[in-house]
């Protein structure tokens, strides 16, 4: 069975938030990254997968990653609906216009929310 956007998000963010409160900074980027791909598309939770971004830098004290999701919280919240780089893992270490590769549990996921809204 395949999951909707917002449950595999809300799965994704629990484990992000269950790893940075373990100081596994690298599992809570992974799960983020991975939150960050599914919501692209819908504002409140493009922006939401920044700002947990951006607390991880705070937590990290990472002045570079803190600038960078800064400047992406606003641009996702401008600019969600109109163009995203698919696959993009929305961290300040990887260009914001660059689409890349999606993970195939994750294509499946927002293929079948693309076929959903198509059927509406």
């Amino acid at each position: 069975m395949i999951v909707s956007i917002a449950e595999a998000f809300a799965h994704e963010w629990a484990n992000a938030q269950s790893a940075r409160r373990a100081g596994d900074v690298a599992r809570a980027v992974h799960h983020l990254e991975r939150a960050h791909i599914l919501g692209q598309r819908r504002t409140v939770l493009h922006v939401r997968s920044h700002v947990g971004m951006l607390a991880l830098a705070w937590q990290r004290r990472d002045a570079r990653e803190m600038v960078g999701q800064t400047t992406r919280i606003v641009a996702a919240a401008l600019f969600s609906r109109i163009w995203v780089p698919e696959g993009n893992t929305g961290g300040a270490n990887v260009r914001a216009t660059l689409p890349m590769p999606i993970p195939d549990d994750l294509r499946l996921i927002l293929e079948a929310d693309r076929g959903a809204t198509t059927h509406r």
